[in-house]
């Protein structure tokens, strides 16, 4: 089966830090003749000759390059772009037959662009502006007409909805998830105070969510249901069980149902109340 897995590219296929001296060099490699271009074809796809789909990848490097420039757009780097285009190519080298009759370059910008296309959606936003098919043609024409006609009319949306074979609100959704910008959450290292202010993770900030914060009042919460405890196992009986009646559960008893309950006045329940608070008190302040 033929392969490509073997094939080593020299250094001028991979875009390094100087792309102008990548230009340059791709731009140096001789065009290929007809005649030539088939017969390393030949060699590749009857005989596996490997170095013969290299020389055919390396000759059409500078139809990469001149490719990467048509989406220069995006605002992505062209090395990076030139890079997918470069897998695009091998992958149609692989794939070429040289009894189709046409030239490599005729079938191999079919593979560059969809090598560039798919990276230019995986990282032209974070959230993903197109998933299906359709979208994504929809979202790479859409560009294009944005270029010449800039903000579309209700005219120009629904001409381009007609050419595309698609409803016009479809063209609106897109246009507006094209229209939107990423923005960092963080505000940069050396951003002044008006800017780290602006920053997303200033004023989207939950403030109910801080770790530190909820550790803090649970272990404040243990440790004062703990002291409760202790303080109040020192009371009596009855003294705990008015504090119990009247703060410490859902059904709370009035001072006049403790008074009938241990045969004294409301008064006194309130006197026994007031003094059961004021040991608590001490004891959970020692």
């Amino acid at each position: 089966m033929n392969t490509l897995k073997n094939l080593q590219v020299i250094d001028p296929t991979t875009p390094g830090r100087d792309l102008t001296a990548y230009i340059a060099s791709v731009n140096s490699i001789a065009v290929l003749t007809p005649e030539f271009e088939r017969e390393l074809a030949n060699q590749y796809y009857y005989e596996d000759n490997v170095d013969a789909a290299r020389q055919l990848v390396m000759a059409h490097l500078r139809f990469v390059v001149h490719m990467a420039k048509t989406f220069s757009g995006y605002g992505l780097s062209q090395a990076d772009l030139i890079q997918e285009g470069n897998v695009g190519l091998m992958k149609a080298v692989k794939r070429f037959n040289p009894e189709f009759g046409v030239r490599l370059v005729s079938f191999a910008v079919h593979w560059i662009k969809a090598e560039m296309h798919e990276f230019i959606l995986r990282n032209w936003r974070i959230v993903k502006v197109a998933t299906t098919k359709s979208q994504r043609k929809l979202f790479f024409n859409l560009r294009s007409s944005k270029k010449r006609l800039g903000w579309l009319n209700n005219v120009e949306a629904q001409a381009v909805a007609d050419d595309l074979g698609v409803d016009a609100k479809v063209v609106r959704q897109m246009e507006g998830r094209m229209s939107g910008y990423d923005t960092s959450f963080d505000a940069e290292s050396d951003s002044d105070d008006d800017a780290v202010y602006r920053a997303p993770a200033y004023y989207l900030e939950d403030q109910s969510s801080d770790l530190a914060t909820g550790v803090e009042e649970d272990q404040w919460g243990e440790i004062t249901s703990q002291s409760l405890h202790s303080a109040m196992s020192g009371l009596d009986h009855r003294s705990k069980d008015i504090l119990q009646s009247r703060w410490l559960t859902d059904d709370k008893a009035t001072l006049h149902e403790l008074a009938d309950r241990y045969s004294v006045s409301a008064e006194r329940i309130r006197q026994l109340e007031k003094n059961a608070m004021n040991k608590i008190k001490a004891k959970m302040q020692a």
